[in-house]
């Protein structure tokens, strides 16, 4: 399986250290995040997944620990609108040119806001998705959110 994708390209020009890790995925999965982690051995708290939201019906990331649920409230604080919705799959798809199961906050066709959890940014190692289903890749905290031209915030629910 080749290893090559936009995010990864994205995170090589950004000159950050990350790590590959490959997984069998499967297709239809619930929960693709907690599936991941179990594949590769992570704890689910450091194993982040990418989540695509509209804020006040513009396009926006959240990424979050695979084992948590969004505050759709807390989302719309962290980009300053009002109201957030889950972006439908097939728009995601069309914006961030990746697969749902394989979407990144690195490498995204159209860059939009980034948004971390800020309490999984406490880890000294968090796996994201690789811009490809069964490929995520590790990295610092830090190296996560200068890629991404991301920001901590409180973004799952209680």
């Amino acid at each position: 399986m080749s290893t090559q994708t936009p995010a990864t390209r994205a995170l090589t020009q950004a000159k950050v250290a990350f790590r590959v890790m490959e997984y069998d995925y499967v297709s239809g999965q619930d929960k693709i995040g907690l599936h991941a982690a179990e594949a590769i051995g992570a704890d689910p708290g450091r194993v982040l997944k990418t989540l695509m939201v509209e804020v006040d019906g513009k396009p926006a990331c959240a990424v979050i620990p695979s084992d948590r649920s969004l505050s759709m409230k807390r989302v719309a604080a962290a980009f300053g609108g009002k109201a957030a919705t889950m972006m439908p799959p097939d728009k995601a798809e069309r914006l961030t040119g990746f697969h749902t199961g394989g979407i990144s906050p690195f490498g995204q066709k159209r860059r939009v806001p980034v948004a971390f959890e800020a309490s999984a940014l406490a880890e000294p190692e968090v796996v994201i998705n690789g811009g490809k289903r069964g490929m995520m890749v590790a990295l610092a905290p830090a190296d996560a959110l200068a890629a991404s031209g991301g920001a901590p915030h409180p973004l799952c629910a209680d």
